[in-house]
């Protein structure tokens, strides 16, 4: 499902991200990328996302070659996959529901669709009954919750989160896990950026630990 092979990234300056990172992740599995902040976990989401391409190696995903993507094949790649922000990226002059919305606008989905998608995603995260509150009006959790049913709205194959639970207390952060767990449990793949021992040690998965850019 996704492949690294030889990954380097260098950004303007000659800053090394990245260095050498090679693995594979299958279909339906669930992996942590760990490591200091600053050891590329960050960077290595949005290659996979193609939202950045590497500067030598290759990423695959779902057999797509990162690197060589033309630009018109980046939107039904990423139609595959839900990403989840560390800082939410959420639009607060919309409600709930039409932050959840968007994607399915973008991809041409029709009304009476999009509306039954929402909502199911709303609910899947426990947020049905706030659809019309804005976003300033959630808590932290909340609004964490509400970016991971943006995320999943499209029913995507892969989901990938950047430290999904390092702003939220302890109990949140066991809610946010155990909705992703439930993902992981109906086959999407997940790839998953964290610094929480205790989240690796009650869901635990495999891990990538990064380290200055380079896999440890």
């Amino acid at each position: 499902m996704i492949r690294l092979n030889q990954v380097y990234k260098r950004y303007p300056g000659g800053r090394e991200a990245l260095k050498a990172v090679s693995f594979d992740i299958a279909e339906g599995e669930m992996v942590y990328l760990t490591g200091h902040s600053g050891a590329g976990k960050s960077t290595l989401l949005k290659l996979i996302a193609a939202i950045e391409r590497p500067t030598g190696g290759s990423v695959l995903v779902k057999g797509q070659n990162i690197r060589a993507i033309k630009r018109e094949a980046i939107p039904p790649l990423r139609r595959n996959l839900g990403l989840v922000f560390q800082d939410h990226k959420l639009l607060f002059d919309r409600n709930a529901f039409d932050n959840v919305l968007l994607p399915l606008q973008i991809c041409g989905f029709d009304h009476r669709e999009s509306a039954k998608r929402v909502r199911a995603a709303l609910d899947k995260v426990g947020l049905l009954d706030r659809e019309k509150a804005n976003p300033i009006a959630l808590s932290g959790g909340e609004q964490q919750r509400l970016c991971i049913a943006r995320a999943i709205v499209n029913r995507p194959q892969i989901l990938l989160a950047d430290e999904p639970t390092g702003n939220l207390d302890a109990e949140y952060a066991h809610e946010i896990m155990t909705i992703f767990q439930s993902f992981h449990q109906v086959g999407a793949t997940l790839v998953i950026s964290t610094h929480d021992e205790g989240m690796l040690e009650k869901f635990p998965a495999r891990t990538l630990h990064l380290k200055q850019g380079e896999l440890q």
